[in-house]
């Protein structure tokens, strides 16, 4: 709309200058009356919409989960003078029906609301009865079921959207895959043809670190360093700290052990009380303390810019979950540190809570928040420039930085040896093939002392110490066979069932890469050898590594020709999901649709080689995907054919 003064209302909202990519957006809102918007938390977003709600007559309604950002964003437009309200469950009776008349009289430009909201008849019925030009959906990944937070009081926002007829509809996110960015656009009710901006996720300034390690002890012993390296000193002034804890347990107990150390912590979960978390809340945002302890329950809506670190001391759900927690380090763009540590029973601790429930949950659910669990994995064990992963998984590759060089594996990939594949591939196969001897029998421990050939009665009474296979990785540690494993995990080829006490299993990727049909594309784990002083550190296996540290299988990276088959294949997945009327992760993976582009097959039987692909999605989708791959083929690499 070329008659609205965008500058003007810039300087009503009291900036003077836009930032990188918003008014790129708004423009796009403008014209297509539709945009999802992706850009990290800090980035701007909220002038998105309260820019184009200034301007536009009538009264713009925002979507929004966070209280304290709807009362935040609400109090600083009244002092610029623009009328706004809220409407949220810790609002009085008699100042609510105060607010509905406000807004049903026409006197707020903008209102805030949480979804539940969107569920009462009479908040329906005055909505009716609104000028609304504009519906913002602010944490918009909430919709989504694939997505790290899924909410469902957010379906409902795509039944309000089809009773306002014709208005606008912008919906914004700090992290979505684009496996999430087309299930919004599923459950919204938006075509296909709707804009989508992705940038503003490079945070080169956050030293991202992931380490493996072997007890508490030395867990214990990278926070304590890191937290030095970050923080100096209790009571040095240099800012301050988050750790996140996988449980209440944990988060109190570290939050005790680092307040003994002499810093002034905090413990922040879901089990305390309501007042002794917003004490804490506003002691963190006040200054007051250095350390938040907390589970994933603290963060939203925090925007202090003085965080100097964020340590995880389990791996969270899911990359977007992790990139969301670590952004809210160095957000004053100085240089911050974010420290990952996994231990060898975060992967069954993991698939243990996804399928614990009363009632249990459905078998689809578990196993797409397996996968995002696993895509977080193949993030932490991967070898290449940490960054530069992220912004692949969240295809920005726009902002690529070809390696931070802050980064743990950034700073170890200048030296090293190359892979020696053939060497790896042995080890592998070696591995799945202990696996395979325990397969839905007994779990990792036995499947380590297995391969590394121990003494052990069961292994004994079951007649596995008889086998070929016992000690069949003698030459290497225990631990590092465990390493080893769980990297099968990652990779797909290695799962785990059963509940209190998971049981391994080798799937049908991995008895595929076991007789030698498929590759095994990993990277073996670092072997630990003795400094002077005692010290230790980590150097490549004999297999050959990149002196990372980590390792193991990425998100891979498509060359362009692969790039174009792969978003036809997301334009596909989205027609059919809007058309059968289901979640897009329902049809397809990002991963199988990554797999495909790379494959580029010509077959039923080649497509089945694809990642997620099995017989039954090949029957029903197969021919429509094969169509989709025929046809990106002959407009890019005609000749190609299917990769090994």
């Amino acid at each position: 709309m070329a008659d609205l003064d965008l500058d003007a209302g810039l300087r009503q909202l009291g900036y003077t200058d836009f930032r990188p990519g918003q008014r790129e957006a708004i423009d796009a809102l403008l014209a297509h009356r539709r945009l999802l918007l992706v850009a990290p938390t800090g980035g701007g977003k909220s002038l998105t919409y309260q820019l184009p709600a200034c301007l536009l007559p009538g009264t713009t309604l925002v979507v929004s989960p966070l209280i304290s950002l709807m009362h935040d964003q609400v109090h600083a437009l009244s002092e610029r003078g623009i009328a706004a309200t809220f409407l949220a469950s810790t609002v009085e009776a008699s100042e609510m029906r105060a607010r509905m008349a406000a807004i049903r009289a026409g006197d707020c430009t903008l209102v805030y609301v949480a979804p539940e909201r969107l569920v009462f008849s009479g908040f329906r019925a005055l909505l009716q009865d609104l000028d609304c030009p504009l519906v913002a959906i602010d944490e918009a990944h909430c919709i989504s079921e694939w997505g790290h937070d899924f909410r469902p009081e957010y379906l409902e926002i795509g039944n309000v959207l089809r009773e306002l007829e014709d208005v606008r509809v912008l919906a914004c996110t700090a992290t979505a895959t684009p496996i999430v960015r087309d299930e919004i656009l599923v459950r919204l009710g938006l075509g296909n043809d709707t804009p989508q901006i992705v940038h503003g996720f490079a945070r080169p300034n956050l030293a991202l670190r992931a380490a493996e390690v072997d007890s508490a002890n030395e867990r214990r012993r990278l926070v304590d360093a890191t937290l030095a390296e970050a923080l100096d000193a209790p009571g040095s002034g240099r800012g301050t700290a988050i750790v996140y804890a996988p449980t209440r347990k944990l988060t109190e107990e570290e939050c005790a052990r680092l307040g003994d150390r002499g810093w002034k912590t905090a413990a922040y979960h879901a089990g305390l009380p309501g007042a002794v978390r917003s004490r804490a809340q506003q002691a963190f945002s006040d200054g007051e303390l250095e350390i938040v302890v907390a589970t994933n329950a603290f963060g939203m809506g925090i925007d202090r810019a003085d965080v100097r670190a964020v340590l995880h001391l389990a791996p969270p759900g899911s990359v977007e979950a992790y990139y969301q927690e670590v952004g809210r380090a160095g957000r004053d763009g100085e240089n911050a540190v974010a420290l990952l540590t996994t231990l060898p029973g975060d992967l069954p601790q993991r698939r243990r809570l996804l399928e614990s429930g009363d009632p249990p949950p459905a078998a689809e659910v578990v196993e797409h928040k397996w996968g995002l669990f696993l895509d977080l994995m193949r993030w932490l064990e991967g070898g290449s420039c940490r960054h530069d992963a992220i912004l692949r998984y969240f295809s920005d590759d726009a902002e690529a930085l070809d390696g931070c060089g802050r980064c743990d594996n950034c700073q170890s990939l200048a030296s090293g040896e190359e892979q020696d594949e053939d060497a790896i591939t042995v080890i592998v196969r070696k591995a799945l093939s202990g696996v395979a001897r325990v397969d839905r029998r007994f779990g990792m421990q036995l499947a380590v002392k297995l391969l590394h050939g121990d003494p052990e009665p069961r292994l004994d009474y079951s007649g596995l110490a008889r086998t070929r296979t016992f000690g069949i990785l003698r030459e290497y540690p225990g631990p590092w066979i465990a390493r080893l494993l769980r990297r099968c995990v990652v990779a797909g080829w290695v799962g785990f069932s059963g509940d209190d006490r998971p049981v391994l299993v080798l799937t049908s990727d991995g008895h595929a890469v076991m007789r030698g049909e498929r590759p095994a594309r990993v990277l073996l784990p670092p072997t630990r050898v003795a400094r002077a002083g005692g010290r230790e550190t980590e150097r490549a296996s004999g297999a050959g590594h990149r002196g990372t540290g980590t390792g193991a299988t990425t998100v891979p990276t498509l060359d362009p020709a692969e790039q174009i088959v792969f978003e036809a294949l997301r334009h596909w997945r989205l027609e059919e999901a809007q058309r059968a009327e289901v979640p897009a992760y329902v049809v397809a993976s990002d991963r199988s649709l990554r797999d495909i582009a790379r494959l580029r097959p010509r077959t039923l039987d080649e497509l089945k080689l694809a990642h997620g692909i099995g017989p039954s999605k090949a029957e029903r989708y197969g021919a429509d995907i094969l169509a989709v791959v025929r046809a990106q083929n002959t407009t890019t690499t005609p000749e190609a054919a299917p990769a090994p």
